[in-house]
């Protein structure tokens, strides 16, 4: 009988460390959940994968002049993150732009469920070089966007191409994908507590 108690303590035991396992792996699925958005950014940062990450702080164009010699179009895409019920999308497409230029485009969203959320957008650009050339000097990717059940809100975002933009450049993508940070944000505060 001990042998068979030896084999049996021997079976628990391994039943222990594949639940310790299992648990263990469960929480890390969970902590990077929350990572997610912050980690995506960082690797299209490094990678320049869908595009290359643009600027997260207001710029000035102070003292710059206007190249009226060249025109750039820009064109808008938006996405809202897999399985999230809301609208989101530019007033406009695509605009022309001349390089040194003022150009302010809104983005419509609403939120079409009956719930409040925290939204945050994840903006990049396509070609990657073009993000080195493009600064915003207002928008609401710099910010979480808080959205009441079924509130529609305009969101401007205002901007300039560096003159410095290769001539080679005529035509580039800056594309938003839209995140809900609801929970993210409701745990982090309950932390904080």
């Amino acid at each position: 009988m001990s042998e068979h108690e030896s084999n049996e303590q021997k079976h628990e035991r391994g039943n222990s460390r594949v639940i310790t396992r299992l648990l263990a792996s469960v929480m890390l699925m969970f902590a990077f959940g929350f990572a997610l958005v912050p980690l995506y950014e960082k690797f299209c940062e490094i990678t320049g994968f869908n595009g290359r990450t643009t600027n997260t702080a207001a710029q000035s164009n102070e003292g710059m002049n206007v190249d009226q010699s060249r025109v750039v179009t820009v064109e808008f895409h938006t996405r809202v993150s897999r399985g999230i019920p809301w609208e989101f999308h530019p007033e406009v497409r695509s605009i022309r732009v001349h390089p040194g230029e003022v150009k302010t485009v809104n983005f419509i969203i609403e939120n079409r469920t009956d719930k409040a959320v925290i939204a945050q957008a994840l903006p990049s650009v396509s070609p990657g070089e073009a993000s080195l050339y493009l600064n915003k000097t207002e928008c609401f990717c710099f910010e979480q966007q808080p959205l009441a059940a079924g509130e529609r809100a305009v969101m401007p975002m205002q901007f300039y191409l560096d003159p410095d933009l290769p001539d080679r450049i005529h035509r580039f993508t800056l594309s938003y994908m839209m995140y809900d940070l609801t929970e993210q944000v409701q745990v982090t505060a309950n932390l904080a507590e």
